[in-house]
């Protein structure tokens, strides 16, 4: 990796050098306005939790295509691979911790607890708002780690879009949008047509094989004034992939070829309304629906073939209202319904529809009596049919010193309910060992008739702590400052650490007589995450802007330490002897990288800009190799790596645009670890708006 460091060294050395030149141009974003932390409309600089934006300009300019291609390039966030996609990582926290949303409304369809990054495509996106820490208060479960909002545009005339790109492994993206004014209705058509040869996604396949992927997306937007009061819109999509799936995976010695065909379908409709009653108070009524189904069929050269379904429906009903009680006070109240069911071959039957019923109401108040000083103070309750209810409550201060200063603070208590997968899968790998999978409330009976039938060897002591879930709970705090030191920089820091207790993890409960495992899900953790996030954009020239981002996170166990610190664990030393572990030795919770950082530079001078863009990561735990149930410094990790992509791009005849690029430029490939990283890969794309 010695090549990684020398370009993050040339990086950081082109920002320092270009320090010295002076320019008048401004660099402050506060006066954005952002919905998510509040749900409702307020500046980024009135805030009181760590928010980002990722404008639609920023986008296009980082050339990016799916949601996993922009949030990989920020500060913080770690894009892993977890055998079904992409996911993400937010301070620190598994991706089933952060809550993903399109227009204020959760994209559905995680396997394996994972939302599939590369499903959504980014070419009619506004901006992204991103909400670091606890939001359950406002949004429910899974809303732990905090709330990532896709957030469409509202034109306001006529506009025709059409792009098309183009780079090796035969990669093809095409898009056009239309919209539509025609008095007081307005119509929005988006549509995306995307190819690939891509190499296999399965991360321990034995050979990479090219594989034709397909994905399709369609978006619909239309909003209607009834009234100067009254506002009516309509959302709806539909998008779909489909790729030969070719792989394949080595079990006791032998290779098994697998070929088949996976196929996912993702659609939506949210209808809105929404009333002006007065100048203080405002109602809206929201219905959503979406659904997700995924497919697989494959052949094997070994005995049994494979198949596997999955299909999640949610429909939901909510009112919130908005009242300004005064110029000091406002608050914002809301009800709502969610109905959720789920079939799945994973199950215990895949006829057997899995549901969940879920009431809440939410309760949120602005106080601004102190001049500078905002309080912000919230509480949900969620009430859900399968497990006990939950109350969620947040705190958040915003004060700011002076016009350069703005600091926050934020505690806030965050809950994730259990999902269908730890509560009712019911798996066997055949092809891998013929090892088990069974949800929380299956293990039990589906262990006492395996034992009726001869086929257990013996239960572990974890089978005694199998029971009803708790849900997950975290207590979130949160502390940032932003400092304008003159107009042409901004600094940002902030310090979180995450608490989490009844952590829902999959443990051993049964072996088989052969030796195999059966694996269930049992409340047994209490672990933390804490660490610092740093961010400085400086405008060096009028043209020339620099943005540098790193992150320092801790993870732990804390059963794991006590275990430690008691002298209970044990490695081995460099001769293989068994010996006491050392707390120094432990290294925390696996699959997150101790450091995270990236590097943005951009010239832009009036039709043409040129951006380079690196992302580092450092190792990270992948494998208890000394077999001690704990991650320390003598186990397998991941090398670290150093990810540096590069776009131009310029601008012509007013609405005509040309650009190219290179994502990977070093190249840098991990098939096990990193399997969705692609080759260096070129591309050119042409844009008329």
């Amino acid at each position: 990796m010695k090549k990684a460091y020398l370009y993050l060294l040339i990086l950081f050395c082109s920002v320092g050098t270009a320090n010295s030149q002076v320019d008048s141009t401004s660099f402050n974003n506060l006066n954005e306005v952002v919905v998510t932390a509040t749900r409702t409309e307020r500046k980024l600089g009135n805030v009181s939790v760590p928010v980002s934006i990722i404008s639609q300009k920023n986008i296009r300019q980082a050339a990016s295509l799916r949601l996993n291609d922009i949030l990989n390039e920020q500060t913080g966030i770690f894009i892993t691979d977890a055998g079904f996609g992409s996911a993400l990582q937010m301070q620190g926290l598994s991706a089933d911790y952060s809550l993903i949303m399109l227009n204020g409304e959760p994209l559905i369809g995680r396997n394996t607890g994972v939302l599939d990054l590369k499903r959504i495509a980014v070419g009619n996106i506004q901006k992204i708002e991103i909400v670091r820490g606890p939001s359950s208060s406002l949004y429910g479960s899974e809303a732990i780690a905090g709330v990532i909002n896709l957030i469409t545009k509202e034109e306001v005339k006529n506009k025709l879009t059409a792009s098309l790109r183009y780079g090796n492994f035969q990669t093809l993206d095409a898009s056009v949008g239309q919209f539509l004014k025609i008095n007081k209705l307005k119509i929005q058509i988006f549509s995306n047509l995307f190819h690939t040869q891509l190499y296999s996604v399965r991360p321990y396949s034995v050979e990479k094989n090219l594989e034709p992927l397909w994905k399709f997306n369609h978006q619909l937007y239309s909003s209607y004034r009834i009234s100067n009061n009254t506002k009516v819109t309509l959302l709806a999509r539909y998008s779909e992939e489909r790729f030969n799936s070719k792989f394949s995976t080595t079990n006791l010695g032998a290779v098994v070829y697998s070929d088949g065909v996976e196929k996912h379908i993702d659609y939506g409709i949210n209808p809105t309304i929404t009333h002006q009653f007065s100048a203080k108070i405002k109602s809206t009524l929201r219905i959503y629906h979406t659904n997700y189904q995924s497919n697989q069929e494959l052949t094997t050269s070994s005995s049994k073939d494979y198949y596997d379904y999955f299909r999640q429906r949610l429909y939901k009903a909510e009112s919130q209202t908005d009242i300004d009680i005064n110029k000091h006070i406002n608050l914002v109240a809301g009800i709502g319904y969610i109905y959720e069911n789920v079939k799945s071959s994973r199950y215990d039957s895949e006829s057997n529809l899995k549901e969940s019923k879920i009431g809440y109401a939410f309760l949120q108040s602005e106080i601004n009596v102190i001049k500078n000083v905002t309080t912000i103070a919230g509480v949900r309750f969620d009430n859900n049919s399968n497990y006990q209810s939950a109350f969620s409550p947040k705190l958040s201060f915003s004060v700011k010193p002076s016009s350069k200063i703005h600091i926050t603070a934020s505690v806030g208590y965050g809950f994730k309910a259990p999902d269908f997968r730890q509560l009712y899968l019911n798996f066997t790998n055949a092809a891998a060992g013929g090892y088990s999978v069974l949800g929380a409330l299956e293990a039990k009976k589906q262990i006492a008739v395996l034992q009726q039938q001869g086929q257990i060897d013996a239960v572990t002591s974890d089978y005694a702590k199998l029971a009803v879930l708790k849900p997950e709970t975290s207590l979130g705090i949160n502390l940032g400052i932003s400092y304008l030191p003159s107009n042409k920089t901004k600094l940002s820091i902030n310090l979180f650490r995450n608490n989490l207790d009844n952590l829902i993890d999959y443990s051993i409960v049964a072996y088989y007589k052969n030796k195999a495992q059966i694996y269930s899900y049992i409340n047994i953790n209490k672990a933390f995450t804490q660490g610092v996030e740093f961010n400085i954009a400086h405008k060096i020239t009028k043209y020339f802007t620099a943005d540098i981002g790193y992150q320092l996170l801790f993870t732990g166990n804390q059963d794991e330490i006590d275990k430690i610190k008691q002298g209970l664990v044990y490695t081995k030393d460099k001769n293989g002897v068994a010996r006491k572990m050392e707390l120094n030795e432990y290294f925390g919770l696996p699959n997150r990288s101790r450091h995270i950082a990236n590097v943005k530079l951009q010239y832009e001078k009036n039709n043409f800009y040129i951006n380079v863009r690196t992302v580092y990561h450092s190792r990270w735990a992948i494998n208890d190799k000394d077999g001690n149930g704990v991650y320390n410094t003598n186990d397998e990790f991941a090398s670290e790596y150093l990810q540096l992509n590069s776009t131009a791009g310029y601008h012509f005849k007013k609405n005509y645009s040309i650009q190219i690029g290179c994502n990977n430029i070093t190249n840098y490939k991990d098939f096990t670890n990193l399997p969705t990283l692609m080759e260096r890969n070129y591309f050119i794309s042409f844009n008329y708006n």
